[in-house]
């Protein structure tokens, strides 16, 4: 009988507890316990927030959003912020304690299930001795080493249909509506959201946009009698020769600086280059939120599936990956290495511009 611990990193996302739900029953299947980890890796420091999953634990828990044993984007074990006896902050690596209590209660594996951040992090426990196996979870489908990414879908859905709604308050005030959508360093939720919500202007983080384009092709709208637009931005996205706009820096033991602003930027540009009634709508964690789609359910159930197939394998160190039609794994080592962006050769870009659709360059 194997021992299996499960925890879930960083932001969340649509597909977590699915994910969870596939492991526990796989699990159950060959008679093997389960346990969460609380908040990250804290029921691997503290073991009171270890929790044993069984089926009734997970009963239809595959339909909901979030994640039952919950998630941080705070709790790197490798740099954790931790208060001292004279109430001060310290930064300390405790992955030393992690892993000790992880042998003490006799785990086998650790399946882990994150994004960039966190899977670097389980790559870092793999290469101290922990048989560890990621799974890939990210709104952002940013991660090269797997064709898509659980969460991303859902993402893309709760930003489109903002924007069909957004349509009709925008043609009756005749405004121009800028939404600021999540995609840190690729704009594929921008993409496919833009496109499948026929917006005027996309603007990604793989192009540096230069405004005058944008109320160009506002003003263009105007003559062929449309008198309204939408414009859609990520999060990370920037003007020409310009920066990306932040709110300040993250979190104590982050380096990242937390991104968002640019919406209003834009809007703040268009409204004084065009004098058009111009509004801005940032749709933040609302993509993050709700029910995963049918898709983003299967796939994070594909993964959760494939996860304890590995552990039954003995491939530890590696990640799950679809890679269409299978589903396989790779080297965390190489799951971590590379950031999958919008390539300008790129279907989808050639659709954007063939429409009409100004990419701001």
């Amino acid at each position: 009988m194997k021992k299996i611990v499960i925890s879930t990193g960083g932001g969340d996302a649509p597909g977590l507890n699915a994910v969870i739900y596939a492991v526990v029953h796989a699990c159950y299947r060959r008679g093997w316990e389960v346990y969460g980890s609380r908040n990250g890796y804290k029921g691997l420091l503290d073991m009171d927030e270890l929790v044993r999953l069984g089926l009734e634990d997970v009963e239809g828990i595959y339909s909901l959003g979030g994640t039952i044993i919950g998630s941080t984007n705070k709790g790197d074990p490798f740099a954790m912020p931790v208060e001292n006896l004279a109430g001060e902050i310290q930064v300390v690596d405790v992955s030393d304690k992690i892993l000790k209590n992880f042998q003490r209660m006799g785990f086998d594996c650790h399946i882990a299930i994150g994004g960039d951040g966190s899977l670097e992090i389980a790559r870092k426990f793999a290469n101290k001795g922990m048989p560890v196996i990621g799974v890939p979870k990210t709104i952002d489908n940013d991660l090269e080493a797997t064709d898509r990414t659980f969460g991303f879908d859902t993402a893309v859905a709760t930003a489109t249909e903002a924007l069909d709604k957004l349509h009709s308050t925008a043609k009756s005030h005749d405004r121009v509506m800028v939404v600021e959508v999540m995609g840190r360093d690729a704009g594929w939720i921008a993409l496919y959201s833009g496109i499948s919500g026929g917006a005027d202007a996309i603007l990604i983080p793989e192009i540096p946009f230069d405004i005058g384009k944008v109320c160009d092709k506002i003003m263009d709208n105007a003559l062929h009698e449309k008198d309204y637009a939408i414009i859609v931005v990520a999060e990370g996205a920037m003007a020409l020769g310009g920066e990306v706009v932040s709110k300040g820096n993250g979190e104590l033991g982050r380096s990242e600086v937390l991104l968002g602003g640019i919406g209003e930027w834009v809007a703040s540009e268009i409204r004084e280059k065009t004098e058009k009634d111009t509004r801005s709508l940032v749709l933040g964690h609302l993509q993050r939120g709700g029910s995963p789609t049918t898709f983003d359910r299967l796939l994070a159930m594909r993964f959760g599936a494939a996860a304890v197939r590995l552990v039954e394998k003995g491939i530890f160190g590696h990640m799950v990956a679809l890679v269409s039609p299978h589903m396989s794994s790779v080297a965390l080592e190489i799951a971590v290495k590379s950031r999958r962006k919008v390539d300008m050769k790129n279907d989808k870009v050639f659709t954007a511009r063939e429409i009409g659709i100004c990419l701001g360059d």
